[in-house]
């Protein structure tokens, strides 16, 4: 048995579309102080008096739209990610989601079981903001740190500009753009803009420095805006776009705070209206197709398109298990093997 495993950890879904099983999810989801990250007490109180005694219904019959026989799209996409990386690589490839089920907690306890010494994470998310890729890999570190704390784990770092990334996401939506398209629509998930403050270490530069994401400095290392930029300008690169092609919006913001702008909704509707009748959407910050991109970007933002006045709505789907994608985490693990 080998030393060596994989750890790969998605966002998660619900058990099932039951509307108690999507409050269990949400309840776990909004609890984290990196997601609400309002003192514990408010926090508690938004999500018990405003959030869990309605939006759990309203979610899970979105939910209802996009499930499969099987369950979940994300847990299944992402179970068949774990089997065809596993067939790339000589380490056992475990999976767990960050909310929900398979667990953090659960993988652990299988990789001491299996007596693992070093430990691949990889969370599966391209860019880094608090809410995802930092929440992911601070739980698994804590849980290693109560469970298993002899296990030697690296990290995969955020691969937003990595060029095998960006080749990968080129590979996977060529035969979409190839159909031709009006405007290109990048919808990245939404965060609140004092998440960027929050990640700017200096306190220096994000807002404050005229054209911040594109002047350099060290904080673009945990700069979810920037990261995101930073994709969509490599792969019109790559893809050859030209500058008045495309666009950036970003998607399923929460509350009445300010969010990254511009929305996702809103620019669907202007875009239309302003005369856009074809338009291709791609969704980079998820790896694996699930709620916010099968229901809120391919059945909502596809009906609002229309009826504002456009066309077609062509939907790019996610990296999912496109053989590229397959290929740049098994060369990524074997990299780390090789240290």
């Amino acid at each position: 048995m080998s030393d060596n495993a994989v750890l790969l950890v998605n966002l998660g879904s619900p058990d099932s579309t039951s509307v108690s099983d999507v409050r269990r999810y949400l309840r776990e989801f909004l609890s984290d102080d990196r997601v609400l990250d309002s003192a514990k007490p408010i926090q508690q109180f938004v999500l018990n008096c405003f959030i869990l005694p309605t939006r759990p219904k309203k979610s899970a019959e979105a939910y209802s739209t996009i499930w499969q026989d099987e369950g979940s799209p994300l847990i299944i996409t992402s179970k068949n990610l774990q089997t065809l990386l596993q067939e790339k690589v000589e380490p056992k490839v475990e999976l767990a989601m960050r909310y929900g089920n398979p667990s953090i907690p659960d993988a652990i306890e299988r990789l001491k079981d299996q007596g693992t010494k070093r430990l691949f994470l990889i969370p599966l998310y391209p860019h880094y903001a608090m809410s995802s890729y930092e929440t992911v890999v601070v739980k698994v570190m804590e849980e290693v740190a109560e469970r298993y704390p002899e296990l030697n784990v690296t990290t995969l770092q955020p691969f937003y500009n990595d060029p095998a990334y960006i080749e990968s996401l080129y590979k996977s939506a060529k035969q979409y753009l190839d159909g031709g398209y009006d405007k290109l629509l990048f919808s990245y998930h939404g965060i609140p803009v004092r998440h960027l403050n929050k990640a700017d270490s200096s306190k220096a530069h994000c807002n404050i420095v005229p054209d911040c994401c594109h002047t350099c400095s060290p904080v673009h290392s945990t700069c979810y805006r920037h990261q995101c930029i930073t994709t969509s300008e490599l792969f019109v690169k790559r893809a050859k776009i030209p500058q008045d092609k495309y666009m950036i919006s970003f998607q399923s913001r929460l509350g009445r705070e300010p969010w990254l702008q511009p929305y996702t909704d809103e620019t669907l509707e202007k875009l239309a209206k302003d005369g856009v009748k074809k338009i291709a959407v791609m969704t980079p910050a998820f790896v694996s197709d699930c709620l916010e991109t099968l229901e809120e970007i391919a059945e909502e933002g596809k009906e609002a398109f229309l009826e504002a006045g456009g066309e077609e709505f062509v939907m790019i789907p996610c990296l999912n298990e496109h053989p590229s994608w397959v290929q740049f985490l098994a060369d990524k693990t074997m990299a780390w093997l090789n240290e």
